[in-house]
């Protein structure tokens, strides 16, 4: 028995201890660390930084060098016009060595180095932005999941007050049987009402359960190894003004992206412009070579020594490749150019259509919580009428359904108020985990 109950207490104690209380800067946190978007979105920015240089940019210059080392056998049958001189032999060993170092640089090519540098930036900032961008959608889904949670353990609480009241309503009505004052459809009816109440806390637990689910989902943390705890209101910030988020659209990180797009595709429609130009390349080195062979004219053949050297390449005709690829780039570029005007345009909707549920819900929300505190108030005095034999089983249960239904029409418009708030705040580029 004392092993038994050893067991029990451990069992507890583990259950207790695998439970993680987090606050709404504790879920973002730990999103914003494992998000694999993120991830990706920062590997992006390491690879453009790591290729943005002149280097990659092909402006520096090219250090080659070369080696070549040929041993070989061959017959030799060389004829003069002194005949002592004729050689002819089998299996004559030769050997040809070359070694060389040669650098060029480019001089010239139409601009070519400048604009693939200035897009190489472009697109490091870009990447920059598309990451910020990743931030705040990152943000924005966490938020909704984790008031998603908060708003169902509200719905819980309702159903907690109904559920007392079918209690003290069953009990009052098991004192009345004693007496003789109240029949068993009343209380069958009652626990019938009770039990209904259970079977949705039941359900409601549910609903919790697969709340935190997906928000562990989201936050990148195995739902079977992890129970956590939230203990949270809704609180919402009624302070946001349509102008203001409409003034800070522009900054929006995802906007400021497809506007960069924009730039790269003008720059690339210079480096496309640039291959009809020509091209001057200065190049100097240092070469050894040497022949050697033990039979015929030539034993011995060496030469070395430094080069210089201008290397032009002038374009004259590739089929029209160079001109229809600027063609190309020229189009991509207004295609760009359309894009961040779609973009722009889909978020100065999006904005004003938030704004206008945002508005909404906050002018809902005084009659709602009105509504709500009326209920409370109608299910007291009907609970105390029915104390006194003032009411019936039927008020009670109607009264308990008007406080749910105030409870969920109110915490449905504070969590759709606060889900606005939230994408308003995205578009204005102000989330944060704090």
């Amino acid at each position: 028995m004392k092993k038994l109950l050893l067991f029990v207490c451990c069992a507890v104690a583990i259950n207790g201890f695998s439970q993680r209380k987090m606050s709404l800067t504790d879920v973002i946190n730990e999103a914003l660390k494992n998000s694999y978007d993120i991830q990706l979105a920062q590997n992006n920015i390491e690879i453009s930084t790591v290729a943005n240089t002149y280097g990659f940019a092909g402006g520096l210059p090219v250090v080659t060098g070369t080696a070549s080392d040929n041993e070989q056998v061959t017959s030799i049958n060389q004829k003069y016009a002194d005949p002592t001189r004729d050689t002819k032999k089998d299996n004559v060993a030769t050997n040809n060595l070359a070694v060389g170092v040669t650098g060029s640089i480019l001089l010239y090519n139409g601009m070519r180095v400048h604009a693939t540098k200035n897009r190489l930036e472009e697109i490091q900032k870009q990447n920059q932005q598309l990451l910020s961008a990743q931030i705040q959608n990152t943000i924005a889904e966490v938020l909704s999941k984790y008031y998603d949670v908060v708003r169902q353990q509200y719905f819980l609480r309702a159903l907690d007050r109904t559920i007392e009241v079918s209690k003290e309503k069953l009990q009052i009505l098991q004192v009345r049987k004693e007496v003789g004052v109240a029949n068993n459809a009343d209380i069958f009816q009652a626990q019938l009402d009770l039990n209904g109440s259970l079977q949705a806390k039941e359900t409601q637990y549910l609903a919790i359960d697969l709340a935190k689910t997906d928000l562990l989902n989201l936050i990148f943390l195995k739902p079977a190894d992890q129970k956590i705890i939230i203990e949270d209101t809704i609180i919402i910030d009624k302070s946001i003004k349509l102008d203001s988020v409409r003034n800070h659209l522009s900054s929006n990180p995802a906007v400021i992206a497809a506007e960069q797009q924009v730039h790269i595709n003008e720059i690339i429609e210079k480096e496309t412009a640039a291959a009809r130009y020509p091209s001057l390349r200065a190049s100097t080195g240092y070469n050894l070579t040497s022949a050697k062979s033990a039979a015929g004219f030539s034993l011995l053949n060496q030469s070395y020594g430094p080069f210089v050297g201008i290397n032009l390449s002038v374009p004259i005709y590739n089929g029209s490749i160079s001109k229809k690829q600027q063609q190309i780039a020229a189009i991509n570029s207004r295609s760009a150019k359309t894009n961040y005007d779609y973009l722009l345009l889909n978020y100065e909707t999006g904005a004003v259509r938030t704004y206008q549920a945002y508005a909404s819900s906050i002018d809902q929300l005084k009659l709602e919580s009105e509504n709500f505190k009326l209920s409370q108030q109608l299910l007291d005095l009907i609970t105390k009428k029915f104390e006194l034999g003032q009411a019936t089983i039927i008020d009670v249960k109607q009264a308990q359904q008007s406080f749910e239904n105030a409870s969920y029409r109110l915490i449905n418009l504070t969590y759709t108020a606060k889900i606005a708030e939230v994408e308003l705040k995205r578009l204005e580029s102000q989330l944060s985990n704090k």
